[in-house]
């Protein structure tokens, strides 16, 4: 009797369209799991921790946004399966439906599969942004073609799993021509109308992620519930889920921490209003952003590696560290290099997406160049890739830049092959140019050869450590070029009158576990030189790029008032110091010896990061009482929050 009712079901799910797409459905599921797998393993030395139990279980919560994502990637073809009209056992139509599965889903697969790779470069899914971050490159093709190459084990997953869709779908059982009756016709349109309705509803809830009316539809914070660490939500998401969750989404929703403006501005606020002790000093100002120097890659901060034989990949920059104020706990605001230029040149931090990607981007900002052009100074900035790439130009102009240098004004030469000029050559070329500027003037240099694809110039191979990354060499080789960039400037009269700010623009390829954590992987230089000055030492203070701008202008003893999201670090009491950025769903707070991830709601972790660097010791403790240093922390990160989405919304960022 039970054999006979399977046998009963299977035959019907095998001739019934709806049957059959809940098969080839649980294909794709299944498949999805796969390449949560092969994602993982790829990436595994981003997840030191992780055990065997805990995988399990970020495998198994990542079923509901597989679900999610396939419901909406499948919508169509669900729709075609169970309208009830006869029309869906013909053989053509059939055959239509199956390549819009297999096309639709394909292009869902291969989007999973780069991640595989680029989330080694962003430390976490991709989402729709990544549609406007390369709209204005003309070399995408080549990138993808070099791509596919470079990654070829990628692509050849990629070849296998879209062959594995095509073979493995499965199409109704078309049975012959029965004859049409008024009352088969009755039954037929009922039942399947009801049929209809009920996949209807489970594909709502499916996307929604769940049911009932309490029940609000999952996004990307959501996987934060089943992780440990933020970078995990990586595992648990899929990428089409991320970028069909952020299409046309409003990137910024004011909190209201605070109803009382005043009492959030007397917690923290972006105006500066400085009081200098001395004269305005018009030092020039030279502004480097290192494409992808993380700290880990210097000598100088890491001493301790390797037990005590780290010697890194950067001897000029070590030596120079030596000459200037750096510090031992300095980090980025973002992780992309789109994320840099507004907070280095114009203290915006990266909250949720990229400012530059913002429906916001389009805000009346100030930066370094427009407030010292109050100053009389002139600015320009520099970028050796083709003019418009990653959206610089445009952002230097909306900055206040009086001038551009890209790869026209430089000459179609000395190219990479892939991004932009070597950057040997083109760092002289900004040393020679800057030989003729008027002063004082105020300029920022943009370097590219340590980008992927980590290529240095044919005469230097084999003068560089290789090192254990890709990227290595090409650190060796940039800090070479900066060796001879500063011979060429202190040639120049006005050398000892320059003030030199040199940072990264985010981390890259990791090694040292260390630098694994959800706070280290924001960890880069950022070093003040003013050649023969007693601006000097290693600082702990905690310091991000979004304290550059303020901290030039204070060193610089600016005596009128500013817009900054930073601190000046000349001029602030050491207790009030903090540093902050966003990560995967998660705003990330220091100040003193605690760093606390914060969700927006409430506390996930508060860490003594000096002391736990491996951040293993959450000290997160919601019945301690409020009056303690870690609700200290969560009102002033709120009161920051609030600060930069409200004025974000309200255009007040100047």
């Amino acid at each position: 009797m039970v054999k006979k009712i399977l046998r009963t079901v299977y035959r019907h799910i095998g001739t019934e369209p709806a049957g059959i797409f809940l098969c080839n459905f649980a294909i794709m599921s299944v498949i999805y799991c796969l390449c949560r797998i092969i994602f993982f393993l790829a990436n595994k030395s981003y997840f030191p921790d992780m055990t065997f139990g805990h995988f399990i279980t970020l495998l198994k919560s990542g079923v509901q946004f597989d679900i999610s994502a396939l419901a909406y990637i499948n919508s169509l073809y669900l729709f075609m399966q169970i309208i009830p009209f006869r029309f869906r056992y013909n053989r053509i139509y059939q055959n239509i439906a199956k390549w819009i599965f297999v096309v639709t889903n394909s292009i869902a697969v291969i989007a999973n599969c780069v991640d595989t790779v680029y989330f080694r470069f962003t430390n976490r899914r991709t989402t729709n942004t990544v549609f406007s971050e390369f709209q204005n490159e003309n070399n995408i093709l080549q990138i993808v073609i070099h791509g596919i190459f470079e990654y070829w084990y990628i692509s050849l997953l990629v070849i296998a799993l879209t062959v594995g869709i095509y073979k493995l779908y499965r199409f109704p059982k078309i049975a012959g021509k029965q004859k049409f009756t008024l009352r088969r016709g009755i039954i037929f349109y009922s039942a399947h109308t009801l049929l209809m309705c009920g996949f209807i509803y489970a594909t709502v809830i499916g996307m929604r992620g769940g049911a009932g009316a309490g029940t609000r539809p999952i996004t990307l914070s959501n996987a934060n519930q089943y992780v440990n660490k933020s970078d995990e939500t990586a595992i648990v998401l899929n990428t089409p889920f991320c970028i069909i969750r952020t299409l046309g989404k409003q990137i910024y929703v004011n909190p209201k921490y605070f109803d009382s403006e005043d009492r959030m501005a007397g917690i923290y606020s972006p105006e500066h209003h400085p009081h200098p002790d001395g004269e305005f000093k018009p030092l020039n100002v030279v502004i480097f952003i290192l494409e992808s120097f993380g700290k880990e890659y210097s000598g100088f901060f890491n001493k301790h590696l390797d037990n005590g034989t780290y010697a890194g990949y950067t001897p000029f920059l070590d030596s120079l560290y030596a000459e200037g104020l750096t510090f031992t706990y300095s980090y980025s605001n973002g992780r992309k290099s789109i994320d840099a230029m507004p907070s280095i040149l114009s203290s915006i931090p990266m909250f949720i997406e990229p400012y530059i990607l913002t429906p916001y981007s389009t805000n009346e900002i100030s930066g370094i160049a427009s407030v010292l052009k109050e100053k009389g100074y002139y600015s320009a900035f520099f970028h050796g890739a083709p003019n418009g790439s990653m959206g610089f130009q445009a952002y230097a102009k909306s900055a206040g830049f009086d001038d551009y240098f890209g790869l026209s004004e430089y000459g179609n030469k000395n190219l990479d092959g892939m991004w932009a000029v070597w950057d040997e050559e083109f760092l002289q070329f900004y040393a020679t140019k800057m030989g003729e500027l008027r002063q004082p003037f105020v300029t920022s240099v943009f370097t590219a050869t340590s980008h992927h694809p980590f290529r240095i110039p044919q005469r230097y191979e084999g003068k560089f450590p290789e090192g254990d990354q890709p990227i290595h060499k090409c650190v060796g080789y940039t800090d070479y070029a900066l060796r001879q960039f500063f011979k060429t400037m202190s040639q120049y009269e006005w050398y000892s009158n320059t003030l030199f700010v040199l940072t990264a623009d985010h981390t890259n390829q990791t090694t040292h576990k260390e630098y694994f954590t959800d706070l280290n992987g924001y960890s880069v230089p950022i070093l003040f030189y003013h050649p023969g000055s007693d601006l000097k030492g290693l600082d702990t203070l905690p310091v991000q790029q979004i304290d550059i701008m303020p901290a030039i202008l204070g060193y610089l003893n600016y005596d009128r008032p500013y817009f900054a999201f930073g601190q000046d670090i000349f001029n602030t009491d050491r207790k009030d110091k903090f540093a902050v950025s966003y990560n995967n769903r998660l705003y990330q707070f220091i100040q003193n010896d605690y760093f606390m991830q914060f969700d927006g709601q409430e506390i996930k972790s508060v860490y003594n990061y000096k002391s736990d660097i491996f951040l293993q010791n959450n000290l997160v403790s919601p019945e301690r009482e409020r009056e303690t240093e870690q609700h200290g922390m969560e009102i002033k990160l709120k009161a920051v929050i609030q600060q930069y989405i409200e004025r974000m919304i309200e255009n007040r960022l100047k």
